[in-house]
């Protein structure tokens, strides 16, 4: 942001005067004259600003007006403020010697603290994929006209959401109390001839855990995916209708892909909160990366570094899921704006080819710059020329 000035237009255009030093007369009919030279000693000023008159004072004179950058001292402020929070937390991490960074480098790769890494996750892949096919049913009979499959799928995302994550997982696990046996028999009858299953063996921790993690994550999947489709543009959907394109057709190429734009953030959002969410599946003594770091600090009581170890683990999946996360909302962002925003890797080319080039343009000591840049101020103004014969031509051209 900048402000503009008023100046007379006689003190920004006095210099320009005298950058001319030979002003030719006006040329008349049948004759060709040479076109006035720009002075070497004014041409680097003027080359250096992009053919803009650089003010003293720090700003630039744009069409007779003096542009002043607005100062912000207050974003200068907070940025110091925050600079020295960051730096001071960095200092006490490489200072503080009670963060036993020797221990965190042990056990960041200890063979039981990856294995804990891979149960997370699997639990997070397996739950997110079964919550959001769930999901997305639960949110087709929400949308649906018929009220007993509107009304099943709202009384399942209400109980779900009401119960804790931790409640669903104790009671899947020992769902043995209620059901012993489990099978397929006699509907509305303990018949089970087909087959029969005791429920403490065909439940166990990692079932219980991935039941009690899908079914609540379909509960909130649901919502989500249900939000995405009403975001669409109901005309889209009634032009698509009276094109006569069929239903499948419809919801594939059309609301799909618009809905996708709404869903992908918060899917993902979920995604994450469902990899941190796994660690409550402690109480059924699964595991998973924070369930082994508690079982290890337990015995040698170095609580903080093995913290810092599950800390960093959850934070590099977050990052990774962060960074699938940006690339996947810019393709379906195709549709939603013309130009598509640089991936960070492009800025880094585009930065690192600036600053390359830069190096190219800065003079070198001793070496008068008078040439290249008489040549660019000449070929800036087709009438300015040093060349008699380039200004003949180009006048000729002209005339």
């Amino acid at each position: 942001m900048s402000r503009i000035l008023a100046r007379r237009r006689s003190e920004t255009t006095a210099p320009d005067a005298a950058a001319v030093t030979d002003a030719a007369p006006a040329p008349s009919s049948g004759t060709i004259e040479p076109a006035p030279v720009v002075a070497a000693a004014d041409a680097p000023a003027a080359g250096a600003a992009g053919s803009t008159p650089v003010d003293t004072s720090g700003g630039r004179i744009d069409a007779g007006l003096r542009v002043v950058p607005v100062k912000h001292w207050g974003r200068w402020a907070l940025s110091a403020v925050v600079a020295f929070v960051i730096l001071q937390f960095l200092w006490s991490l490489a200072s503080n010697p009670q963060w036993q960074w020797d221990v965190f480098a042990e056990y960041f790769f200890a063979p039981s603290v990856i294995n804990g890494l891979w149960l997370t996750l699997a639990l997070t892949a397996v739950s997110g994929v079964i919550g959001f096919v769930l999901g997305a049913v639960l949110a087709v009979f929400r949308l649906s006209k018929s009220p007993l499959l509107n009304g099943a799928a709202w009384w399942y995302i209400w109980f779900f959401r009401s119960v804790p994550l931790v409640v669903q997982i104790l009671v899947w696990y020992n769902l043995g109390y209620l059901y012993p046996t489990l099978g397929l028999g006699t509907p509305f009858t303990t018949d089970f001839w087909l087959v029969e299953f005791p429920t403490t063996t065909l439940i166990s921790a990692f079932a219980a855990a991935t039941i009690g993690l899908s079914l609540h994550q379909a509960a909130y999947s649901a919502e989500i995916i249900r939000a995405g489709i009403l975001s669409v543009d109901q005309g889209q959907l009634e032009a698509a209708g009276a094109l006569g394109l069929p239903r499948r057709i419809r919801f594939f190429r059309i609301t799909l892909p618009q809905a996708a734009r709404a869903i992908v953030p918060n899917a993902f959002n979920e995604i994450i909160g469902l990899v941190k969410g796994t660690s409550v599946v402690f109480i059924v003594a699964l595991p998973e990366l924070f369930y082994t770091v508690q079982v290890i600090y337990n015995r040698n009581q170095r609580v903080i570094p093995l913290l810092l170890v599950a800390v960093v683990w959850y934070a590099l999946i977050t990052t990774i899921l962060s960074i699938a996360q940006y690339y996947v909302e810019r393709r379906f962002a195709r549709g939603a704006v013309r130009e598509l925003p640089p991936t960070p890797v492009q800025r880094a080319k585009a930065w690192t080819r600036t600053q390359w080039q830069r190096l190219g343009d800065a003079p070198t000591a001793g070496t008068p710059p008078a040439p290249a840049d008489a040549d660019a101020a000449t070929s800036a103004d087709p009438a300015v020329s040093t060349d008699p014969a380039l200004a003949t031509t180009r006048t000729g051209g002209a005339a």
